[in-house]
């Protein structure tokens, strides 16, 4: 305990037993039992206040090292909830587009469609063919090999 051996704790038994005497020990035991317990819950108290004070300490100097210039993480661009604002605003912002747009040909009901085919100003004038041109597809015609048709048996018979 303090440093003090079973003999020397035998000494301090048989003293208090003569200076104290035998009817009054048992009241003193009581009574110094309750001061240690009332001692162990302060110091059990109070190792629980330091206790949290360093956990606190230490959360602080973690949360300087989180929100400190010198990097770390940044809170702020983590939140989702600012992600999923930006988009639910591009999307509305292209739903009105699209929306003034239908609006504006659906007003106008003469204006052409820009899905409607375009119909060219001047009628494409034909190309007639050079006569080296027509005279090698005849001459591919001509080289063509024609097969004569013979009658089936069944059909001679």
């Amino acid at each position: 305990m303090f440093g003090i051996d079973s003999p020397e704790l035998l000494v301090i038994v048989i003293v208090a037993l003569v200076v104290i005497g035998p009817k009054e020990l048992p009241g003193l035991l009581r009574t110094w039992g309750r001061w240690m317990a009332q001692m162990r819950g302060m110091a059990a108290e109070f190792r629980g206040h330091v206790d949290e004070m360093v956990r606190q300490s230490e959360l602080d100097d973690v949360k300087k090292q989180l929100e400190g210039p010198s990097g770390g993480l940044d809170l702020k661009s983590l939140d989702p909830t600012a992600q999923i604002k930006q988009h639910i605003q591009e999307g509305m912002a292209e739903g009105e587009k699209a929306f003034t747009e239908a609006k504006s040909s659906f007003d106008n009901p003469l204006a052409e469609p820009e899905s409607a085919p375009q119909i060219a100003a001047e009628p494409a004038a034909e190309t007639v063919p050079s006569e080296p041109a027509a005279a090698q597809s005849a001459a591919a015609v001509s080289e063509t090999p024609q097969i004569e048709e013979k009658p089936t048996k069944a059909a001679a018979e």
